[in-house]
């Protein structure tokens, strides 16, 4: 393929539903920038089809050039298989910059890939913090913003966050993408989405809950009373439950009942369908970072299915609280969540690495 000099590449490393989003609006950003080329890596971190697939089918993103395939369970053992792979596509390509998402095992891998190559590396969602250390993710994100060369931040606690830890050069809060995203993918939605007819729901009717963290499905016990919280808000109102595979299987190994009164479960389900049940949801109940969110984009009040959120802004905007916590703070707007991060991000690569004229 012959290489067009008088743009800039750029690589984007994805690999999970949150990512693949992001990516959505990024990508079509990326794509109105004329001085910008962007190359995508999927590390296939998330490889069943409703989970991967979908997402680049419905919200027409375009296909990544490399497509990997994780074949290992373990952290350690997929990580560094990601590693592998990137490196050997960052080795062909010669990027002027990486970009990496969040905290997923393809986040770490895709930034130390980057680091070793001494290709700037720039990192969005930047300074989001849980504070605890017992979470991959918590360990992801700090290592990642610590070799960085650009830090995106979607929020000025997140900027206070890395402050407080000595990384203030080349810092930035742009906002955060999941708004561009899931403004964009509702417009779509609106007409393309049954799923509230699929399941005979009417808005506000129904609540929508998503279980996947480590820290709930590696502790059988745990897990057993993320379920029975579910099933006790269920006696409220359905709930939507879209089971993601490795809950299906934590379900399976420890013997649990996912056949509760008032408890929808289904397979994963297509971002467009997410965002429509999300739109209309009562509630939300989730361990998801992004879904924690989205229910805030979409004004929903959503309840933490953890010990602590990374995205304290909602809890102190009165959109959400831990389900072992106190109840809701007084509502209001949160700040920090408005359009415009795509432009933002496009700006600053622009900025830092088109090359001189």
């Amino acid at each position: 393929m012959a290489e067009d000099q008088t743009r800039t590449k750029i690589v984007t490393i994805v690999g999970a539903r949150p990512q693949f989003i992001k990516a959505f609006a990024l990508s079509r950003a990326l794509a109105a920038a004329p001085g910008l080329e962007e190359v995508m890596i999927h590390t296939g971190q998330h490889f069943d089809k409703n989970m991967s697939d979908v997402f680049f089918d419905e919200l027409e993103i375009p296909p990544p050039r490399y497509h990997f395939a994780v074949n290992a369970s373990q952290h350690g053992a997929a990580t560094a298989q990601m590693l592998v792979d990137i490196e050997s596509a960052l080795l062909i390509e010669r990027p002027s910059a990486v970009i990496v998402y969040g905290d997923t095992n393809s986040t770490l891998a895709g930034a130390l890939a980057a680091t070793k190559l001494n290709i700037p590396l720039v990192h969005i969602e930047s300074g989001a913090r849980s504070f605890n250390r017992t979470m991959p993710e918590e360990i992801n994100r700090i290592v990642t913003d610590h070799v960085s060369d650009v830090l995106l931040c979607a929020t000025h606690s997140a900027v206070a966050h890395l402050a407080r830890e000595g990384v203030t050069a080349n810092v930035y809060c742009v906002g955060d993408l999941m708004v561009d995203a899931t403004l964009q993918a509702t417009e779509m939605a609106k007409s393309r989405s049954r799923i509230l007819g699929r399941f005979g729901l009417s808005p506000k009717s129904y609540a929508v809950a998503t279980v996947h963290r480590a820290e709930n499905t590696d502790d059988p016990s745990r897990l057993a009373r993320v379920l029975d919280f579910i099933a006790l808000q269920a006696h409220k109102q359905p709930i939507v439950l879209p089971l993601h595979p490795r809950t299906a299987a934590a379900v399976s190994a420890a013997g649990l009942a996912l056949d509760r009164p008032g408890v929808i479960v289904t397979e994963p389900l297509g971002y467009l369908d997410m965002c429509m049940l999300t739109h209309h949801a009562a509630l939300v109940l989730t361990d998801s970072g992004g879904l924690q969110k989205e229910a805030y984009f979409h004004r929903v009040p959503c309840i933490t299915l953890r010990d602590e959120t990374e995205w304290t802004e909602t809890i102190e905007y009165g959109w959400n609280r831990l389900w072992h916590g106190p109840d809701y703070r007084p509502r209001h707007e949160i700040p920090d969540f408005v359009q415009g991060a795509a432009a933002n991000i496009v700006r600053i690569l622009e900025e830092r690495f088109r090359p001189a004229p």
